[in-house]
């Protein structure tokens, strides 16, 4: 059984209106990728989520929570006086989100303070690392750059590396700053996931079609670009695919429609099949699950979407 790990933050999270009636859950980019890959794959995967929490009793219910959806907690660090950060989602009538965040002093941030942490210690017996280009921005200078050997140290022995590049401007210092570090990533994937709109952005370009030409022009082996509503390309040694989207019977909230998507698509390569079906696979979770409320949407609603 391929063991998979991926390296990221989850959070509290308060969905609904400031100083109105909200749901309490968590979610992060990884962390959602993590939880429905584990769901997708049914234990034909291994699936590892490697982060730091506090010593709280916050951090405690989430570490159960993660342990209940059957994801390998043994390379989560438990840090005395930190804590996990914070978001609040709030929904527009038209399901889009707007984010404000509490997390300066969050754990994730501080997981390679150590000499030594638990995922370079399972590095010979990981099968495939997921990262993203949150989980660059949440770190400081010197744990990006541990991540980074980790991902060459696993390219190296033939691992699959993949790098999705979530690109949120706020935890940048600049645009540059980003761009240099997201290229760094990219020489070191071998799958890299793209969202056309976020790649346009972190390299200020006029027009999505010339986001598109720049991924298809990255260094990785295999690159998919999402394109929102318009067929998902795949890029390949063999030439590019177009993989038709799906469209839901109306959509509810995109919270984590991207983390879906790439939970979708890996629990189907990881397994050894098509791109093909691995992006159809992508988008019928990512249509799925923008069709409720929250990162996380009740197991029970994806049965069909089992492998």
């Amino acid at each position: 059984m391929a063991r998979v790990v991926l390296f990221g933050e989850c959070m509290l999270e308060l969905q609904g209106q400031a100083f109105g009636s909200m749901q309490q859950g968590f979610g992060g980019d990884t962390l959602n990728t993590a939880v429905y890959l584990a769901r997708c794959s049914a234990g034909k995967l291994q699936v590892g989520y490697a982060t730091a929490l506090g010593d709280d009793g916050l951090s405690t219910g989430l570490l159960t929570r993660w342990q209940a959806e059957a994801l390998d907690t043994s390379m989560v660090q438990r840090l005395s006086g930190r804590m996990p950060g914070l978001y609040l989602i709030e929904v527009d009538a038209q399901g889009e989100r707007s984010f404000s965040y509490w997390r300066d002093n969050s754990a994730a941030k501080a997981y390679f303070d150590a000499p030594d942490t638990p995922l370079e210690q399972a590095a010979d017996q990981i099968d495939a690392l997921y990262l993203s280009g949150i989980s660059l921005a949440i770190l400081p200078v010197a744990g990006r750059e541990r991540l980074l050997a980790l991902m060459a140290r696993l390219r190296a022995r033939g691992a699959t590396v993949v790098f999705d590049n979530n690109y949120r401007p706020r935890l940048w210092a600049s645009r540059a700053e980003a761009h240099a570090w997201f290229d760094r990533a990219y020489a070191l994937a071998s799958i890299a996931l793209v969202t056309a709109d976020d790649e346009q952005a972190l390299r200020g370009l006029a027009s999505l079609d010339e986001a598109v030409a720049a991924a298809s022009a990255l260094p990785c082996p295999e690159v998919v670009t999402k394109r929102g509503r318009a067929a998902t390309l795949v890029r390949t040694a063999s030439g590019v695919q177009e993989i038709a989207t799906e469209r839901g019977d109306k959509v509810v909230d995109t919270t984590a429609a991207g983390d879906s998507f790439a939970a979708g698509y890996l629990a189907v390569r990881l397994q050894g099949g098509s791109v093909q079906a691995a992006a159809t696979q992508g988008n019928r979770l990512a249509a799925r699950v923008i069709q409720h409320r929250g990162a996380l949407i009740p197991v029970e609603t994806m049965a069909d979407l089992v492998l």
